[in-house]
């Protein structure tokens, strides 16, 4: 075997390796190994690759429910019964460090990993929901990262074909050099369909389909394990380039050869590229594979053996076919005109062996390089952050009350702040309608839905969480991260089922950083286990944190909840109000508190303090009585009280008909805690006519508090008898803020 390089503990520093990994392979390989193996070691035990670092509490999350048919870890997504012979497949992803140097491609190829993800398991997408986090918006890099992001996922997501249906834009100044970019895809096949990413039989032929092979995203795992610098710019090479027509292909391509009994199972190439993939289904199925690269097809001259391994290029596909089967999936790859290369063969052996013209440039064994097998796993120290005793020493009434005409500033001023008002300058760069299967668009609900059709059902699906929530209280903003999720599938008419999770933080060898993420997974699993939404699986994104001037600043952190839930058609619920002199309730407990509200940390400029009020089981029972008076056919409208307290849920809910509303604000509140607190458990609701007093009624026998505050008008906003103004001077502030900012118009 050549050696091309000379190997020291010095050259696995620089591949991001600790001396004792470094010691470690050398152990399992009886050597020294060679550089190709030793940047085999770096891509597969990188933090992206492996969780290392966050394996040990994951495991802690729940993942057992009677609704899962594939849970956390099992494949390449999650997948979930919704009745009808059908299964929903979903997982969210980060592609946060790619962004952060280059927007457009960063963004574009995340949407792309996300949705093979999906359709490598024999789903068909069908839906796609984003989660974004920027800096400072008045920012000129800020606005350019946003731009790039943005057209980034148009690009890709429009011209694939995939409608996106739902997201969040978030603004702090925390993220402006790291953004967070979180792609979510959700998938719908029947059930007997599922495509299993393993190797197995000895002599099986193993093939590389999709696109060619180049030098982009190189090492790419291990960029996504480091702390974003001044330089980091210089790591280009580690950005993937996509195509997405190449990608709309490789889907067809790959749903045709899930049906044509040939295929043993099928991975996509994400990170790490053909050696995570070789790695993960020889292991998963006990077997290894003999690999030939110089039968790659690549697309540059020039490349060399490890590069070849390690390129993340993007629309690929790695197959293992049953033997004697072959001329079927190449027909079917030809029919696309798609590459479709027969690289190496399964052996009944723990081994990989790679070769590169005749010579032998590679020999691993598979199960050392993947979670479960060899790659380390560590239980880090953590301790509580200094900060977090100084957000209890917050005391509201410190805080100026406003009057009435104060509030009426405060009001406008979260209407047009980028984190409250409408994301329509990004979403209307997407396509949200291709394929006809978005039923949100006319109906406008706290949840995208989309139809399963030729059934009574539909998929509802989210995604959520408050980073300032998380920030002053990683273990309950977890808890109301997962608890806003349901609320809002709840709100559209759906029954929640399961989650996948994104889980964005610092750097995890800093003890309060680790801290932050211990007790926000340890937040969610109770969450979770509460509202029977297990965990499918997701992403860790560690090292969002940016060094600049010396200066190291962590993001806030940011544990993404994606979920979905199933909607009976005839129970889906918008969040419009429907016409004028409808009482308007609000569910849920109503409370004194402006704590992490946007109201107290944009225009108080308070930026410690302790987390809303909430109350798990409250919530819960909340959800499920709501749940249970849309079911009844009692409800009109539902819109959940979240940013920018029940003003804003208010103005939401009467823009999309231009009405307005008039209320009686109470007396033993403050007025900012009526009006712009941001306490959980909450919904505010009208209802179809003649159903008041069995809603009443109801509500009352669960003991779920519930208020009549007013009513809708034909546009006027009264509080208190002080005339707001009509809803439609607040509309336009509303949907051009974000463009504003951007120096465009809403298109």
């Amino acid at each position: 075997m050549s050696v091309e390089k000379i190997v020291t503990v010095e050259t696995a520093k620089e591949l991001g390796l600790l001396p004792k990994e470094f010691e470690k392979i050398k152990e399992y390989l009886g050597r020294v190994p060679n550089f190709t193996e030793l940047s085999i070691y770096s891509v597969m035990w990188s933090e992206h690759a492996s969780y290392k670092n966050s394996i040990k509490w994951l495991k802690t999350l729940p993942r057992d429910g009677e609704q899962l048919l594939v849970g956390a870890g099992e494949e390449n997504a999650g997948m979930v019964d919704v009745g009808d012979g059908l299964a929903c497949v979903f997982k969210i992803e980060s592609h946060n460090h790619p962004c952060a140097v280059e927007p457009f491609q960063g963004a574009a190829t995340g949407v792309g990993g996300i949705n093979r993800d999906i359709f490598t398991m024999g789903a068909r997408p069908v839906a796609q929901l984003n989660s974004l986090r920027f800096g400072d918006i008045t920012n000129p890099h800020t606005q350019w990262l946003v731009k790039g992001v943005v057209k980034g996922i148009s690009h890709y997501g429009n011209s694939f074909g995939i409608p996106v249906v739902g997201g969040e834009v978030f603004f702090d100044e925390c993220f402006e050099n790291n953004p967070l970019v979180n792609a979510m895809s959700v998938g719908i096949m029947q059930k007997e369909d599922l495509i299993s990413a393993t190797a197995k039989g000895a002599g099986n032929p193993v093939y590389i389909v999709g696109s060619s092979t180049g030098k982009d995203g190189i090492h790419g795992a291990t960029f996504a394990s480091a702390d974003v610098t001044e330089n980091s710019a210089e790591d280009i090479p580690s950005i993937q380039v996509g195509d997405p027509f190449q990608e709309k292909l490789l889907l067809e391509a790959s749903l045709e050869l899930g049906k044509s009994g040939a295929i043993v199972g099928m991975q996509d190439m994400g990170a790490a590229g053909i050696i995570c993939s070789t790695s993960e289904m020889s292991e998963k199925g006990s077997s290894g594979m003999r690999i030939d690269l110089s039968k790659v097809p690549l697309r540059q001259q020039n490349v060399e053996a490890w590069e070849i391994l390690l390129s993340e290029s993007q629309e690929r596909m790695l197959i293992v076919v049953e033997k004697g089967k072959e001329e079927v999936v190449e027909d079917i790859f030809r029919k696309w005109d798609l590459n479709c290369a027969k690289i190496g063969e399964v052996i009944d052996e723990d081994r990989l062996y790679f070769y590169w013209k005749g010579e032998l440039v590679a020999d691993v064994p598979a199960s050392t390089l993947v979670l479960g097998g060899g790659a380390p796993v560590y239980d880090r120290t953590y301790i509580e952050p200094d900060y977090i005793q100084k957000t209890l020493e917050f005391n509201k009434d410190n805080v100026k009350e406003p009057d009435l005409k104060e509030a009426k500033d405060i009001s406008h001023h979260l209407a047009a702040h980028p984190n409250i008002a409408s994301k329509r300058w990004v979403y209307e760069q997407y396509d949200t309608m291709v394929g006809t299967k978005n039923m949100s668009t006319n109906y406008p609900s706290d949840a995208g839905v989309v139809n399963l059709k030729g059934t009574g059902n539909a998929i509802a699906m989210t995604c959520d969480c408050n980073s300032r929530y998380v920030y002053s209280n990683p273990e309950l903003g977890a808890q109301m991260a997962v608890a806003e999720a349901a609320r809002n599938i709840v709100c559209a008419g759906g029954e929640p089922l399961a989650v996948t999770n994104c889980l964005n933080f610092g750097n995890p060898y800093h003890e309060q950083t680790y801290w932050q993420f211990v007790k926000a997974v340890q937040g969610m699993g109770e969450a979770c286990r509460r509202f029977n939404t297990p965990v499918t699986g997701g992403n860790v994104s560690f090292y969002n944190q940016a060094s600049i001037n010396g200066k190291v600043e962590a993001v806030k952190p940011s544990p993404v909840i994606g979920m979905i839930g199933v909607v009976n058609k005839q129970n889906h619920t918008s969040l419009d109000f429907k016409q004028p002199n409808q009482t308007i309730y609000v569910m849920g407990k109503m409370t004194d508190d402006i704590n992490c509200s946007q109201y107290l940390y944009s225009y108080r400029k308070v930026e410690l303090s302790p987390v809303p009020y909430f109350n798990i089981d409250e919530e819960y029972e909340m959800q499920q009585c709501l749940l249970g008076l849309i079911k009844k056919g009692y409800v009109s409208s539902a819109h959940d009280v979240s940013d920018g307290g029940l003003f804003i849920t208010l103005l939401e809910s009467a823009m999309p008909r231009d009405l307005g509303f008039e209320i009686k604000t109470d007396n033993s509140l403050r007025l900012d805690s009526f009006l712009f607190g941001e306490g959980q458990g909450r919904v505010v609701i009208t209802l179809n006519e003649g159903n008041e007093v069995e809603f009443l009624s109801l509500v009352k026998q669960n003991n779920i508090p519930c208020l009549a505050i007013g009513k809708t008008t034909n546009g006027n906003i009264v509080i208190d008898s002080e005339v707001f103004g009509n809803v439609n001077e607040y509309k336009p502030k509303y949907d051009n803020s974000i463009a504003n900012y951007m120096g465009e118009e809403n298109k």
